[in-house]
């Protein structure tokens, strides 16, 4: 009787708690973000250009983290060669920097 139970009872089990970790999770996509609850790795609002380069100081920094390069957002390929052109390209390296800035930052507990 108690093995019956248990085979029972252990899939409804699981399935309760999967429902309500979507139902939390689904609930804090909803919440409108603000400083304190923004990621550190979102990008802060701006156009959809400087986002990207926020996202891709990112992950370069990420990428040299892991590959123990030099932790220096200047000798990144992208900073050096930023894939905008004209007047675009300081906007670009400022907000590539940030984010970069940003990875170092977390990664570094501080």
């Amino acid at each position: 009787m108690m093995k019956n139970l248990t085979r029972i009872a252990t899939p409804l089990f699981a399935v309760a708690l999967m429902s309500g970790a979507t139902f939390f999770a689904h609930a804090q996509a909803n919440q409108a973000p603000t400083t304190e609850s923004r990621s550190w790795n979102t990008p802060p609002p701006g156009t959809e250009q400087a986002q990207s380069a926020y996202r891709d100081g990112v992950e370069a920094a990420q990428l040299d983290m892991t590959a123990k390069r030099k932790i220096d957002a200047k000798s990144s390929h992208l900073y050096v060669h930023p894939p905008v052109k004209g007047a675009a390209r300081e906007e670009y390296r400022s907000n590539f920097t940030a984010g970069y800035e940003a990875a170092v930052k977390h990664n570094s507990g501080v």
